[in-house]
């Protein structure tokens, strides 16, 4: 590759002696610049660069002296080389010469010789340090590149960091694990010594710290710990109240080699300031932890909590201070807890707040059951005594009907929460589909009849098996043929049919009624939602009953889909549910319970309930079925009077006052004979917790209030002689 010429500059008013110029210094193969005066001279100098310049002394208009100084007063062309070239060995001119710059004179006439030898000295040293400046640039264009590759580097580790981080304190939905990652996090990537401090819930003046820091004597190298409060952590106690108590992230500078005066405490920093606080060795070390900080960097934990926190973070003399770069990223990592702090408390809040709502759920649904189940039994008085009076069977009916309608409104309400709660069971086992219709049909059977729909059943000629828990699978066909008498004007058409298509099961609800809109579809099956708010409230329905289907249907791993051709087009409810490929032979319907109407052996009864008009009605209902009853108000009163020879079963409420029915059972449970006594619990409580509850306390039966008739009088008729003694029974009706 040639080597790039230089310019040199000569400058001459004769054109004879520009040619010599020209002639003599050819032979350096440079480029040579000619200017006749030293305005041109000075115009060439404005467009390039030159390497040395001869400058004739002698010139009309601005002499060679002039030139030199206008040359030399230029910042780009002050360094440059000037040769003035002379006829007069004048040593005024001479010094004026060197004064303005001049690296050197040469007398004419020249000699070439001479001549090319000089020039060709300040052209070699122009390449050198034209070359000494390149590799400079080259120097400089590595170090930057270098410096940036090492910023990416650096830049790809802390987001490494950060990304590793929020991962890992997004795994959880604690505080206080939340506050232990992040600490262990941590150390040692932004510090020997990490504290996280949160304050403890509803106490914001007591504080609980996390700590973790590197320990090189131990194995594992990472230690941690929890402590209470923040006074014990040395030097890092001040910055953290000041930040805790609301100001801005801190760095403080420790000063082990001079004590502090006794009117000069630990002062606050201006936010984003060093401060520097002074003590005595003794008070350097962090309790503990046998770390020294040198530097501490405290930021805040901005949370929505009320409840302030913050993140102290340590190094020692071997790490360099806090730089912006770290502080940056210190603060975005608290960031990023801090909305980990702040997801753990809105999941928490909604955990309490779900509690809270199951809670009041079973309350109201024991309240609410304890008044329906007077006026059921009340209902039950007056069809036993058969009063041939048309009105008032009529009236039986209707009061029979809403009760009933109560009962399941208050039963989807709790299966909803319990659903949603993750607290329902499945009780999976092989059963034929149409077992499932049967009790369908006959649970909703009053009120399809009650409106007078035509329902028509079609089953396929060979059993369909299902893998299902009866009872729920029961339960979502009943919603459907519920929902479609509500949605049907009276005197309707409904059909529920069977049928399998290929793997599935399929169970198809129809109707003729109101239908439902193309905007409805999509929304239809979730919670408190109404087709027809009118119509729904006329028929007493609360938008809970298709929620329960969907999720019902897909705990069995199968789904269900609407189809309706709009208004008063009716709709088609399809449940495919997966099918079982092995048949089984079809198990016959049940059929109706007709126990309450059979004579039974009397039995001595003691009813233990302190709502009076339960109690009462209870009593009169027995009574009327031929039963020797007694009634006490509370558990001590039942206690004092219980004679267990004189007594067969014993119907306990759980809630009453002072002694609960549990602590009731188990007195009775420890006499001498109590062990034969049939003990029944009756109560509005009916989940599955409180049935374990009942079965602990040495029930026999749970059943839930308000008691079907049917059910406590086929219990009463099922018991086994008094002289048989009280064998383990079977908790007949027990999930009543």
């Amino acid at each position: 590759m040639d080597e790039e010429k230089v310019n040199i500059l000569v400058v001459d008013d004769l054109e004879d002696k520009l040619l010599v110029y020209e002639m003599v210094l050819a032979s350096l193969g440079q480029n040579l610049v000619m200017a006749r005066s030293g305005r041109e001279a000075l115009r060439h100098l404005l467009d390039r660069e030159f390497a040395v310049i001869l400058l004739d002394v002698k010139m009309p208009d601005m002499d060679g002296l002039e030139t030199a100084a206008m040359i030399r007063s230029r910042r780009q062309t002050a360094q440059t080389p000037i040769i003035f070239v002379t006829a007069f060995n004048d040593e005024v001119h001479t010094a004026q010469g060197y004064s303005l710059g001049a690296v050197d004179y040469i007398m004419t006439p020249i000699v070439p010789e001479i001549l090319r030898t000089k020039v060709g000295v300040f052209v070699d040293l122009y390449k050198k340090t034209q070359q000494v400046r390149r590799q400079a640039q080259e120097h400089v264009a590595l170090a930057r590149a270098q410096a940036a590759r090492a910023a990416a580097e650096e830049a790809t580790r802390r987001s490494a960091f950060l990304a590793d981080a929020t991962t890992s304190l997004s795994r959880s939905l604690d505080h206080q694990t939340i506050a232990r990652t992040l600490a262990a996090r941590a150390v040692p990537f932004l510090g020997d010594l990490c504290a996280v401090i949160l304050a403890d819930e509803g106490l914001p003046s007591c504080w609980r710290t996390e700590l973790a820091w590197i320990d090189p004597e131990h194995d594992p190298s990472h230690r941690s710990a929890s402590l209470s409060g923040i006074s014990d952590l040395g030097p890092l106690a001040g910055p953290i109240r000041r930040v805790t108590a609301g100001a801005d992230w801190e760095v403080v500078r420790i000063a082990p080699h001079r004590t502090a005066e006794p009117d000069q405490p630990d002062r606050p920093a201006e936010p984003g300031a060093e401060a520097e606080i002074a003590a005595g060795h003794e008070a350097l070390v962090v309790p503990g932890t046998g770390i020294i900080p040198h530097t501490i960097l405290v930021v805040p934990l901005n949370t929505h909590d009320p409840a302030p926190g913050a993140l102290a973070l340590a190094i020692g003399r071997d790490r360099r201070p806090y730089e912006p770069e770290e502080i940056g990223l210190a603060r975005d990592l608290a960031g990023r807890a801090a909305i980990a702090l702040d997801n753990a408390r809105l999941y928490r809040n909604v955990q309490e707040n779900n509690r809270r709502k199951n809670e009041f759920l079973a309350m109201l649904a024991h309240e609410l059951r304890n008044p329906l189940a007077p006026i059921r039994n009340a209902v039950e008085i007056l069809r036993m005594l058969d009063i041939p009076d048309p009105n008032l069977h009529w009236a039986n009916d209707i009061i029979n009907r809403q009760v009933e309608q109560l009962v399941r409104l208050v039963d989807d309400l709790l299966d909803i929460s319990r659903i949603t709660g993750g607290k329902i069971q499945l009780r999976m086992e092989p059963i034929d589909a149409a077992l499932a219709v049967t009790r369908a049909v006959e649970t909703s059977r009053p009120l399809i009849d009650a409106r007078r729909h035509t329902l028509s059943v079609s089953l396929p000629p060979h059993p369909v098996m299902v893998t299902a828990d009866l009872v729920r699978l029961s339960q979502v066909l009943s919603n459907l043929l519920n929902n479609a008498a509500k949605y049907t004007e009276e005197g309707g058409s409904i059909e529920l049919e069977v049928a399998r298509d290929g793997p599935d099961a399929l169970f198809v609800v129809r109707d003729n009624g109101i239908g439902i809109s193309r905007d409805s579809v999509p929304s239809i099956f979730d919670l408190f939602i109404q087709v027809d708010r009118t119509i729904d409230r006329s028929q007493g329905g609360l938008g809970v009953g298709l929620t329960l289907v969907r999720q019902l249907v897909e705990m069995h791993g199968g789904s269900v889909t609407v189809h309706s051709e709009g208004h008063n087009r009716g709709s088609e409810f399809i449940v495919r549910l997966p099918a079982l490929n092995a048949a089984a032979p079809a198990q016959p319907p049940s059929k109706p319970d007709s126990s309450r109407d059979e004579p039974s052996t009397p039995r001595r009864v003691l009813i233990i309930e302190d709502y009076p008009a339960v109690a009462e009605s209870l009593r009169r209902m027995l009574h009327l079925g031929g039963h020797e009853v007694k009634v006490s108000r509370d558990g001590d009163e039942a206690l004092r009077s219980l004679v267990v020879e004189e007594t067969d079963v014993v119907l306990l409420d759980i809630g009453l006052p002072g002694m609960d029915g549990y602590d009731v059972a188990r007195s009775i449970r420890r006499r001498p004979g109590g062990d034969s006594l049939v003990l029944v619990a009756l109560t509005g409580h009916g989940q599955e917790e409180d049935r374990r509850r009942s079965r602990e306390a040495g029930f026999d039966h749970h059943l839930t209030k308000p008691v079907e008739p049917s059910a406590l009088f086929s219990l009463l008729t099922r018991l086994p002689p008094r002289d048989a003694g009280n064998p383990a029974l079977a908790p007949i009706l027990s999930s009543a």
